[in-house]
């Protein structure tokens, strides 16, 4: 199947959807080429990109459900192959 890569910036605005966002996260482990998370004290919020390489209904579909998690917005930036 074809993959695309692709990075979803992620800002965490509830502290109480971390966990939930990781175990999500953990469920794409095969896909994450890489992760960045920064804390961002003075904000009281989280932002963290994922790289990852995979089929575009697999990116859409860990986007969408990390979009649902409470006080969470995810963005998701293709490249062009």
């Amino acid at each position: 199947m074809e993959t695309r890569v692709a990075i979803a910036s992620i800002i965490v605005e509830n502290p109480d959807s971390v966990a939930p966002l990781n175990d999500l996260l953990h469920e794409y482990r095969e896909y994450i080429i890489g992760r960045m998370g920064i804390p961002y004290r003075e904000k009281k919020i989280a932002i963290i990109s994922i790289a990852m390489d995979a089929p575009q209904d697999i990116i859409n579909a860990m986007a969408g459900r990390i979009g649902r998690l409470k006080g969470v917005t995810a963005k998701t930036i293709y490249s062009s192959f």
